[in-house]
């Protein structure tokens, strides 16, 4: 990674901060608990950048500026929201199931192959 993508990515993050600073506070609470939640569950496309994040916040502008809650915007069930906003979004923990698939598949074939 060069300097200068770190350099862009620290002013792009500043940037989501101040939108998000700017959102009414009932927005800004449950877009903290997005966060976190997204982070826990790690959808591998937060790594590329903040588009998921901003794409969210974008969301949140448009309903804050129509006069909306933040839970007429999300729903009542939070975390629903966030699992569909990435349901067809590959997960850290998709990764690793898989991995962990093919490290008995080919642990098994070993034994088999041992047995024949």
């Amino acid at each position: 990674m060069r300097i200068q993508d770190i350099i862009e990515g620290k002013k792009e993050w500043r940037a989501h901060v101040a939108r998000v600073k700017a959102l009414p506070k009932d927005y800004q609470i449950v877009y903290k608990e997005i966060q976190k939640y997204l982070f826990k569950v790690g959808p591998v496309e937060l790594t590329d950048g903040i588009g998921l994040l901003s794409g969210i916040i974008d969301l949140f502008e448009e309903g804050a500026a129509l006069g909306k809650g933040v839970l007429e915007v999300t729903g009542s069930d939070v975390a629903a929201f966030c699992d569909d906003l990435i349901k067809d979004s590959k997960t850290y923990a998709d990764i690793y199931q898989e991995s962990v698939d093919q490290e008995v598949n080919k642990a098994m074939k070993k034994v088999t192959d041992k047995t024949k």
